[in-house]
């Protein structure tokens, strides 16, 4: 048995801001995924994966009995299976911010959710937020609170463009430039992160009303604006935005910056060979990256793994 693959994601804009009704755009990223999965003889991650999945589904069975108008399960089926030793293949790394519970959640939704809400049919935007509702109570199973965005990108593999909480929609982002020097792209930080700390911490600031006035004035306002830019195309003005989000960020959110990366992040907005911002969470796995001169980025970043997801 091989499921579906259902991808990874990248939240380009948006992280922290939406708990805040920022504005937010995520895209699918490919070069990671996963699929549900049964072998003769389960490697020790694979059994790892299965009593996790275990536990999942006790998880579920309790969060339909209590909102069974919400969603219900083939409970019985998903029991079957991981007791004949299903787990979760993935490639995508844990902790990374790329999303790795998002694509699990989509995976066992679209095998074993009952009245199953398809990607074939019209998505109304009611669907898209009963969707979001539903893949949020899955996550959360795995986040502590989740807002149910990762799966909703994994299970749709198409870019969203988040105005608010309530307001979601499916975007269209421009196409890329295939040899655009311009370049958005993973910086690999050598840490794992976990994401609830993080949102812990952010959580404590959010008592302090000169955090929640930055969030507003400048963190949520840069974000939109970069947000809009993208979308439009407008690279020009989106590299100014991204300086100001950058600098927002290294400002007001240094714990979720790992330590050693501080001085790489200011020396990016001296010298303005790139932009470092937060990818997901932060606290670890991967950091994202905006240049407009992707070599010069490589040559400022050298001894550090750079991946491109997107060129200008």
């Amino acid at each position: 048995m091989k499921g579906p693959l259902f991808y990874s994601k990248i939240l380009l804009f948006g992280e922290y801001g939406i708990i805040k009704d920022s504005k937010g755009l995520s895209i699918p990223y490919n070069f990671y995924n996963g699929a549900l999965k049964k072998e003769e003889n389960p490697s020790e991650e694979a059994q790892k994966s299965n009593a996790s999945l275990q536990r999942f589904a006790t998880y579920l069975d309790t969060l339909q009995s209590n909102k069974p108008e919400l969603v219900t399960f083939d409970i019985a089926s998903l029991n079957k299976d991981i007791s004949e030793g299903m787990y979760f293949d993935s490639t995508i790394p844990q902790g990374y911010g790329v999303g790795s519970s998002g694509a699990l959640v989509a995976s066992i939704y679209d095998k074993y959710a009952q009245n199953k809400i398809t990607i074939l049919e019209n998505l109304t935007r009611d669907k898209l937020l009963k969707l979001k509702v539903i893949f949020g109570e899955m996550e959360s199973f795995f986040h502590g609170k989740s807002s149910g965005l990762d799966p909703l990108n994994s299970y749709l593999s198409l870019p969203i463009l988040i105005n608010s909480k309530d307001d979601i929609e499916p975007a269209g982002i421009p196409s890329q430039t295939v040899d655009g020097k311009g370049a958005v792209f993973l910086l690999d930080s050598g840490i794992v992160g976990e994401t609830a700390p993080m949102i812990n911490i952010f959580m404590e600031n959010m008592k302090q009303e000169g955090f929640r006035k930055m969030l507003k004035t400048q963190f949520v306002k840069h974000t939109d604006a970069c947000v809009e830019d993208f979308l439009k195309g407008d690279v020009k003005s989106l590299f100014g935005n991204v300086k100001q989000l950058s600098k927002t960020v290294l400002s007001n959110f240094k714990p979720m910056i790992p330590a050693k990366f501080h001085e790489l992040w200011q020396n990016g907005l001296e010298s303005n060979d790139y932009y470092l911002k937060l990818c997901g969470s932060g606290g670890g796995g991967y950091i994202l990256g905006f240049t407009e001169d992707i070599d010069k980025a490589r040559k400022a970043l050298e001894g550090h793994k750079l991946e491109v997801v997107y060129n200008f």
